[in-house]
């Protein structure tokens, strides 16, 4: 009998190992022999026996690297919570496949490959570079019921863990997480109310550029909707289904079936820690496998990172998405795994320990 995606996506979570401490054991003692006083990198230090632990190897060579843009669209903008109309999904999803956008530009100064994946745009997206994975034509209107089904919820995030799976198949050791979809700072907002107790008026943002009139009427559309649909904050999926966004989801399982191939998962900015959030509540093992990229300007951002314990490298004063912060950062991780592989020991190097 065949198990249902919400039976599977349970699987995969549970198959989530824990880090390999002897392999960070070892990356600890090969950074304090390498030529530099011990713990003088700082961050990076730390990064790189996270990547150790992670990898399951000392030194791991981060070869291909991809960052994985989701776009969906979201029925809440028939309430005007953006600046952008929805067409702007579409057009932009084309406009990322065909390698001319920010994350595009970012992506490919950091060695990396762009995959877009149409998750639940509402429109049909004739590209050859589109990965065609529509659950269905963007969500329903949350303010007046469900954003979805938990059955749409459940798939949605299955989808995500098959193309981290695919990409880790094709070669891929290092994930990025990335979205496309107006809208979507109103259901990450949502999910950082009933998932981690965030006020309304913390997490309520000013998204596109909205002004402080339409976020004050977003942060209104945000509790209607949890008033309307009642999530149960004890169930991830519940919660998802009923205020969340297919995109969301889609990272989510990204990021599981991320951390159930042992990859580093880089996360972007807001969006992309609110479907890390839901990914931790669904998996709570997949913790470790989770790296922060950067501070968005968005203003829900700091305190849902604080929540999850994250403390990101950079601060750049960004709210784009599209998965732009995590391209940046991937050059801190391949900064960090190179100096534990190509720095001379003091042995080696002939230098006089202190």
């Amino acid at each position: 009998m065949k198990q249902s995606a919400e039976q599977q996506l349970t699987a995969v979570a549970s198959a989530i190992g824990p880090l390999d401490e002897s392999a960070m054991a070892q990356a600890a003692a090969r950074l304090d022999s390498l030529t530099k006083p011990p713990g003088s990198l700082g961050a990076l230090e730390t990064l790189a026996v996270r990547l150790a632990g992670i990898c399951g190897e000392v030194d791991p060579i981060l070869r291909r690297k991809a960052i994985v843009v989701m776009a969906a669209d979201h029925g809440v903008c028939e309430e005007g919570v953006s600046a952008y109309p929805a067409a702007v999904t579409p057009q932009m999803a084309l406009n990322i496949a065909a390698g001319g956008a920010a994350v595009n530009v970012l992506a490919r100064q950091a060695g990396a490959e762009v995959h877009c994946v149409d998750i639940g745009v509402a429109a049909e997206l004739a590209h050859p570079a589109i990965w065609p994975r529509k659950i269905r034509p963007g969500t329903a209107n949350m303010a007046r019921g469900a954003a979805m089904t938990r059955d749409e919820a459940s798939r949605a995030v299955l989808t995500g863990i098959e193309v981290a799976d695919e990409l880790a198949s094709r070669g891929v050791e290092l994930l990025g997480t990335g979205e496309m979809g107006i809208g979507n700072t109103t259901a990450s907002a949502a999910l950082c109310a009933v998932l981690c107790g965030l006020p309304l008026e913390l997490a309520t943002g000013l998204g596109t550029g909205i002004t402080e009139e339409a976020r004050q009427r977003k942060q209104a559309v945000i509790a209607q909707a949890i008033a309307t649909n009642r999530p149960d904050p004890a169930d991830p999926l519940d919660t998802l289904a009923k205020i969340g966004s297919l995109e969301i989801a889609a990272l989510a399982g990204l990021i599981l079936g991320g951390a159930a191939r042992r990859l580093p998962i880089v996360i972007d900015g807001f969006i992309s820690t609110a479907a890390a959030l839901v990914a931790l509540r669904l998996a709570a093992a997949v913790a470790p496998y989770v790296l922060p990229s950067h501070l968005s300007q968005e203003r829900g951002h700091a305190g849902l990172l604080e929540t999850l314990g994250l403390e990101p490298p950079l601060r750049l004063g960004m709210r784009l998405g599209e998965g732009t912060g995590a391209a940046l950062a991937f050059h801190l991780v391949e900064a960090a795994s190179r100096i534990i592989r190509e720095m001379a020991t003091f042995e080696d190097a002939g230098v006089s320990r202190s």
